[in-house]
């Protein structure tokens, strides 16, 4: 009796320990998919970022026309659809289809999952949900990106606070991204703000270099030292996107290589600008403004 024990024991721990290699491998596969994979920094010229910030403004425009429309009872599939429709007949190319295998023109990210959600038929938006919409264009041989956390319905005040308290860090990232400060300097502002109110700051999970490339150097943390990291230089274009939990900040990824939630189920917000560094401010490529004026209406 006392051998079987010893052996389901260790059967136990051999699963377990299974587990956890899968979910490490998990993390580290998303990584390379979705992260920085080359280990160049592209300086843009004038004319480039302008080009950026025409596909930007696109994300801008899809993420503003689908704001009304973040209602209960839509499906996110439905949205997705919505979205690539629009962008497709505004001569741009959603450039999350197709990457690496990814089945969908955006990222739809409910409640829990922090980013990278996979739109479905089966995901209906109910009152009270939080939605993330990620996505990318292509226009001209640019690429714009850009995301926004939408409340379905009314959210419980902890939660407006969240979205707030994101969007305010990601503002509060911006303000260091300016040419002479350090990738770093950014990362320590959004943790410092983010976590001044209780809240946690992924890790996971980065913001990155934009261009030709979807993703480029360089890694662009939302925690980290002051005066650490690569040195941000005029030309260089990248996205500053917090990716902030209501609890804790540890994250897993589904079996489906994609959907990144957080370990403990709670609420997940994500806000993403696309910026041009510049001497002394810089350059911001996407535009809330018009996302926010839409939900007005």
């Amino acid at each position: 009796m006392n051998r079987k024990i010893v052996i389901i024991v260790h059967y136990s721990l051999f699963i377990v320990l299974l587990q956890l290699l899968f979910q490490k491998n998990l993390l580290t596969l998303h990584r390379k998919k979705l992260l920085v994979t080359k280990k160049m920094i592209y300086l843009k010229t004038e004319e480039e970022i302008e080009l950026i910030r025409q596909s930007c403004l696109m994300v801008s425009k899809t993420l503003a026309m689908l704001a009304p429309l973040v209602q209960p009872d839509v499906s996110t599939a439905c949205l997705d659809r919505i979205a690539e429709e629009f962008i497709r007949d505004n001569g741009g190319i959603p450039s999350c289809k197709g990457y690496e295998g990814y089945p969908n023109a955006t990222c739809m990210s409910l409640n829990d999952t922090v980013v990278h959600g996979i739109p479905s038929e089966k995901t209906i938006l109910q009152n009270g949900d939080v939605l993330s919409i990620d996505m990318d264009v292509m226009m001209n041989g640019f690429n714009g990106d850009s995301a926004y956390t939408f409340c379905v319905g009314e959210v419980s005040d902890r939660v407006k606070h969240l979205l707030k308290t994101t969007k305010e860090a990601l503002y509060v990232g911006i303000e260091q991204a300016c040419a002479g400060n350090r990738v770093g300097d950014i990362s320590y502002s959004i943790q410092t703000y983010c976590e001044n109110e209780n809240f946690s700051v992924v890790r996971d999970m980065v913001g990155h270099g934009l261009g030709r490339g979807m993703h480029e150097d360089p890694q662009v943390p939302n925690n980290g030292k002051r005066g650490y990291g690569p040195m941000l230089k005029s030309g260089m274009v990248i996205c500053i996107e917090p990716m902030i939990n209501l609890g804790k900040y540890p994250i897993f990824i589904e079996a489906d290589g994609w959907t990144a939630r957080t370990k403990d189920h709670t609420v997940s917000a994500h806000y993403e600008h696309a910026v041009a560094i510049r001497k002394g401010k810089a350059d911001i490529l996407s535009d809330f403004r018009i996302i926010e004026e839409a939900l007005k209406k």
